[in-house]
């Protein structure tokens, strides 16, 4: 199977750099496999699995929490909010991270309040999905 670069970059580091077999993403149209030569591709990604099939055919996943997907012909890059492999999540950490945002949007009083803890619940769910994956 031909391989492509691909980049996955956050504010704080490049998180992944080197050449795939295939990606697949989930977009907030739906999920999407990115091959080699892939036409020119831009979308939205909200939280969600990430899966890099590497180089010797191994499969990788990741847990994203939102941002941007842009393929070229010859490149394809993330630009994510956050995102961390699925052996590297702590569990523990991630079913207190949902406590906590359940708790939040309870007590929350204002949209944003409530839109913002809906958004770290969301993280939570994905991590906690994302760890049971790999």
């Amino acid at each position: 199977m031909s391989l492509f670069p691909l980049q996955i970059i956050t504010p704080d580091k490049i998180f992944f750099d080197g050449s795939v077999q295939r990606l697949v993403v989930r977009t907030t149209e739906g999920d999407i496999g990115i091959l080699a030569k892939h036409e020119k591709y831009v979308a939205a990604l909200p939280s969600g699995p990430v899966r890099v099939t590497l180089e010797d055919g191994t499969e990788r996943i990741a847990a994203l929490s939102g941002g941007a997907l842009k393929v070229s012909p010859d490149r394809t890059a993330i630009l994510a909010n956050a995102v961390e492999w699925a052996e590297d999540i702590d569990v523990e950490w991630a079913k207190r991270s949902e406590e906590d945002a359940l708790r939040r949007k309870e007590q929350s009083k204002t949209k944003q309040e409530q839109d913002l803890a809906e958004l770290k619940l969301k993280r939570a769910l994905n991590r906690l999905r994302v760890s049971g994956m790999k």
